[in-house]
């Protein structure tokens, strides 16, 4: 009796251990105009992907985009008003909970973007409207010191309605953590500052290397090679990808390709940029008339095979934003429009995705971290 006690007890323990294992962690941002609740915690099933609601916040006003500390402990929400401010969580994901920590104002509104420094001391702020960035000191407890640093961009580009001013839409950094990109749609220009881990203020206004955009493309989202030599940045209004090579702060323009599967010049309305984990596919999202998400392979010189382009449908309307998972089995997609969360299955030969029959509502979702 007590040997088949035995047996039963490491059965179910074994079997709680598996479903663990079969799950991950999902945060959901969103803009709460019409009901959402803020932040939503999910679970991912990586062997059905279908997705289970765990838990959301109550009343955080606006989180459009999410950033969560390297040990998982933490989690970072733009608040996406006129009077904008970033807010810190302590995060229980055993538990499904966030608990709240401190709210500072950002100087800029609508901040849209959070970059957290790979020494984790510093977070980056950006101010879409107020076309701005804005630096935080991050403490040891998650909480944030009120705005550090605050850089003002100044300028404007050719579209007549969308540039008009400067509209800081990103900050990322280089994988070897030196360099800080910032993406200003308004300006048609990535500035390029040197990181100072160690030193106040950590950018130097005077060392920035302005990197020129095409005129009237808007420059969004950019994401990194793994090996840090190759930069793509996703450029909303025209739907286009620039390829950059990238040595010591300097970056060379390599390509230029069409995101889009529009014969029109109507903007694509491109918004969300991705590698897979092992580098080999880019992904990007298009909104307004195409609602897909577009792939394309990489080759050994980093730059993006034209043949190998492909749309998948996004399965909503606005993908506003999307995310793969650590083993690049999984893309999920946030629909804006149709207040809706899609699973798809990633072929890791090939990078093709496929559907999953799941669907997800959740109302206006704006951005996804797996983690």
């Amino acid at each position: 009796m007590k040997i088949k006690l035995f047996f039963l007890i490491g059965f179910l323990c074994f079997k709680s251990l598996l479903s663990k294992a079969q799950t991950t962690n999902l945060l959901v941002g969103t803009y709460t105009q019409k009901g959402s609740n803020g932040i939503y915690l999910y679970h991912l099933d990586t062997a059905t992907g279908q997705l289970k609601e765990m838990g959301h916040t109550d009343s955080v006003s606006n989180p459009s985009y999410l950033a969560i500390s390297g040990d998982k402990q933490f989690v970072y929400a733009v608040n996406e008003n006129e009077m904008g401010s970033i807010s810190a969580f302590a995060l229980n994901a055993a538990k499904n909970q966030l608990q709240f920590l401190n709210k500072v104002e950002t100087k800029g509104a609508h901040p849209c973007h959070i970059s957290i420094s790979p020494d984790e001391k510093n977070i980056f702020v950006a101010n879409y409207t107020g076309g701005s960035l804005t630096n935080f000191h991050r403490f040891a407890d998650g909480r944030l010191s009120n705005a550090q640093q605050f850089i003002q961009n100044e300028g404007a580009s050719k579209h007549p309605t969308r540039q008009t001013k400067a509209h800081v839409h990103g900050s990322f950094f280089s994988p070897d953590g030196k360099w800080l990109l910032v993406n200003d749609l308004g300006m048609d220009q990535t500035q390029i500052y040197p990181y100072q881990k160690s030193i106040h203020p950590p950018l130097i206004q005077s060392s920035v290397q302005n990197l020129k955009s095409e005129a009237g493309s808007g420059p969004r989202h950019l994401s990194f090679s793994k090996n840090g030599q190759s930069i793509y940045v996703l450029e909303e209004l025209t739907g286009t990808i620039s390829v950059y090579a990238f040595q010591n702060g300097i970056a060379k323009l390599v390509q230029r390709i069409s995101s889009s599967n529009l014969v029109s010049k109507e903007s694509p309305g491109s918004a969300d940029i991705h590698l897979s984990p092992d580098g080999k596919f880019l992904y990007a999202s298009n909104r307004g008339k195409e609602n897909n998400i577009v792939q394309f392979q990489i080759n050994q010189k980093g730059l993006l095979n034209i043949a190998s382009k492909k749309h998948t449908p996004s399965g909503g309307i606005m993908p506003r934003n999307f995310t793969i998972s650590a083993d690049g089995k999984w893309l999920l997609v946030a629909n804006q429009a149709s207040n809706n969360i899609v699973v798809f299955k990633r072929n890791l030969t090939t990078g093709n995705l496929t559907k999953m029959p799941t669907n997800t509502t959740v109302s206006m979702p704006v951005c996804l971290v797996l983690f």
